[in-house]
């Protein structure tokens, strides 16, 4: 039994709200024989690279590494708390990066914003393609950076699990207490620091 079988994973939203986004959320289950055809995965990636980017700097930059690759024992390596028990059964975890400006270079202060809507656009773009993303703040970026060879101008932002929907009877009964637990934002009012 899927997930999805067990519990409606929509956004109850106080206003309409495109399907796409409605239906967007951070599973933790995933199939762990699944195969992302390159064709959709370079579709996912294309979607993050025509994010919007300020004056066009373009500062993401990303470390894609398959299950079963070298680069993907890697990153799990570089996990830490519940994300090394779920994330190695992720199809390719993705490592985003932003390119900072090295000394002399004109700053960019936007560069980890422009990196999250590029993150934001791959995450839109992969659910619309009928796969799922889960974004990973827990990890050891030094050790990521130190196994990718990153220069100091690379900063590792975080780490994103993209694959298909596995079963949540598969995790651990804590991790699965937390996939279907019930979807909560805070209202939208407290989001509002002024609205005139």
């Amino acid at each position: 039994m899927t997930l999805l079988a067990e519990t409606s994973r929509r956004a109850d939203t106080a206003s309409p709200l495109i399907e796409i986004l409605a239906e967007r959320w951070s599973p933790r289950a995933y199939d762990k024989n699944a195969v992302i055809d390159e064709a959709t995965l370079t579709t996912v990636l294309e979607a993050a690279r025509w994010a919007p980017s300020g004056n066009n700097g373009q500062p993401a930059r990303f470390i894609v590494a398959r299950r079963g690759s070298a680069s993907f024992v890697k990153i799990t390596d570089a996990l830490m708390g519940f994300n090394k028990a779920w994330a190695d059964s992720a199809s390719v975890l993705i490592v985003n990066v932003a390119q900072l400006p090295t000394e002399g270079e004109r700053q960019n202060p936007w560069a980890r914003y422009d990196l999250g809507q590029s993150v934001a656009h791959l995450s839109i773009q992969a659910q619309h393609e009928g796969l799922h993303t889960h974004q990973m703040g827990g990890f050891d970026g030094s050790a990521i950076a130190t196994a990718f060879n990153l220069t100091p101008e690379q900063d590792v932002v975080t780490v994103t699990a993209l694959g298909v929907l596995g079963k949540a009877d598969d995790l651990t009964p804590e991790l699965r207490e937390r996939e279907v637990a019930p979807r909560s934002r805070l209202p939208l009012s407290e989001l509002l620091l002024s609205n005139d």
